[in-house]
């Protein structure tokens, strides 16, 4: 992706945050030249990877699959002892025509609400023991309350304030609604690790390479220089 993309993609999240009176925490609002003198006190924002993140799936088509997020909160398992917080907190921001490549996670469950703006549509599958797609057994789903059955490959539905739990090893993509226009999710979960928590399928990868056409507006989860 070109920075400039990321810029563009990182303003927009901003500003639906700005619409829907989400209020971001301080470490959010960093310059990259502040960044260059931030000592020790903020490093559990760079072991847990909390704040702004793009991914593009490694596709180089963020318009069609790819999301902004930011990591809120976060705990580290590899670091515990330091870093002992068991649950995670994100924002997730899609326009319409973008969508989120199909995946599961081993360790991870959790739970995905519309936070406001249009709908979205999560997909659902179950895993065979070999980990591959089930396309054909019925899932079990959890949405505020609710328990059902739906076929293999069903979208469900989240309007704003809707939301539904993920459960370790189901796959799962999520796109906007045509015509609901662009969505604010919210995430909360077991503690992320989006270096070793993702089975994608098809395999993509998570985090973009990034062609330096203007400077950064905001560094990155996985940007932030040493102490």
């Amino acid at each position: 992706m070109k920075r400039s993309e990321i810029n563009k993609a990182l303003h927009e999240l901003e500003d639906m945050c700005v619409k829907y009176r989400f209020a971001l925490p301080p470490f959010c609002h960093f310059t990259p030249e502040e960044w260059k003198n931030i000592g020790h006190e903020y490093d559990e924002v760079r072991d847990c990877m909390l704040g702004w993140d793009i991914t593009d799936f490694g596709m180089g088509d963020f318009d069609k699959i790819g999301f902004s997020l930011i990591t809120i909160r976060n705990g580290n398992r590899a670091m515990s002892d330091k870093y002992p917080k068991v649950y995670a907190e994100k924002l997730l921001y899609l326009k319409e025509g973008q969508c989120a490549a199909n995946h599961f996670h081993w360790y991870k469950t959790e739970d995905i609400i519309n936070r406001g703006g249009g709908n979205v549509l999560i997909r659902v599958y179950n895993s065979l023991p070999n980990e591959e797609i089930d396309y054909e057994s019925d899932v079990t789903v959890h949405t505020d309350g609710r328990t059902y059955i739906v076929p293999a490959g069903t979208q469900i539905r989240l309007t704003p304030g809707e939301s539904i739990h993920i459960q370790q090893f189901m796959y799962h993509d999520f796109a906007v609604e045509e015509g609901s226009g662009p969505v604010l999710l919210g995430e909360v979960s077991q503690c992320n690790d989006d270096n070793t928590d993702n089975r994608f399928n098809p395999p993509v990868g998570r985090f973009p390479i990034i062609e330096e056409d203007e400077a950064p507006y905001r560094l990155l989860c996985n940007e932030y220089p040493k102490a």
